[in-house]
C-alpha cells in the first residue's frame, strides 16, 4: 500500500554515519512532536538527485527553517558510507540536511515507494518524493510519477504546498 496524505508513517531503522561509524536511527524518535520534511530519490550519485533533488532542498533549506521545519531529511536506499559521502560531495551535510540510508528499502517498502530497475542496477530503491510530516502525520505528499522527474518532488514545490 503506498503512503498518502493523512497516514502515518512506519517506523523504520534507518543508518547514519558517526563518528564511530554507522548508527542506528529510528525513524520514529525523529519525527515524534516535530515537522520535518522527508525526501526520498533512486540514488546517491545519480543524475538527477544530484543534480535536482537534493539541491532543491539546499536552496530552500532556510525558508524551510522558516516556516517551523525542524529537519529535512534525505533518505534513499543506499549503505550510510556511500550517503555520508554522498552529502559531502554535495554539501548537502553541510548545509544542514540530514542524510540517511534505508540500507534494506525496510521504510521505503513499507510506504510503497519501492521500484525496481534491474537493467540500470536499481533493486528495490526508493521512487523520487518528498513530504511535510508533522508527530509521524504526512500532511504533504509530492511522488513524481517518473523517477528521473525532480519537479513535483522538489523542495521548491513542497515549499510553495506549505504556503
Amino acid at each position: 500500500m503506498t503512503i498518502k496524505t493523512g497516514d502515518t508513517l512506519p517506523d523504520a531503522t534507518l543508518l547514519v554515519m558517526g563518528e564511530d561509524g554507522p548508527q542506528k536511527v529510528s525513524l520514529a524518535d525523529k519525527l515524534k512532536d516535530r515537522k520535518v520534511v522527508v525526501f526520498g530519490l533512486p540514488g546517491a550519485y545519480t543524475g538527477t538527485c544530484s543534480t535536482a533533488h537534493v539541491p532543491s532542498f539546499m536552496i530552500t533549506y532556510d525558508d524551510f527553517k522558516a516556516k517551523g521545519v525542524e529537519e529535512i531529511i534525505c533518505v534513499s536506499v543506499n549503505d550510510p558510507f556511500v550517503m555520508k559521502a554522498w552529502g559531502d560531495a554535495t554539501r548537502a551535510n553541510d548545509t544542514g540536511i540530514t542524510m540517511l540510508a534505508d540500507a534494506e528499502s525496510e521504510f521505503t517498502t513499507a510506504i510503497g515507494m519501492n521500484f525496481s530497475a534491474p537493467p540500470v542496477g536499481f533493486v528495490n530503491r526508493s521512487k523520487r518524493y518528498s513530504m511535510l510530516v508533522e508527530n509521524g502525520v504526512v500532511k504533504i505528499l509530492n511522488a513524481e510519477s517518473n523517477p528521473g522527474e525532480c519537479e513535483i518532488s522538489a523542495g521548491e514545490t513542497l515549499l510553495e504546498a506549505m504556503s
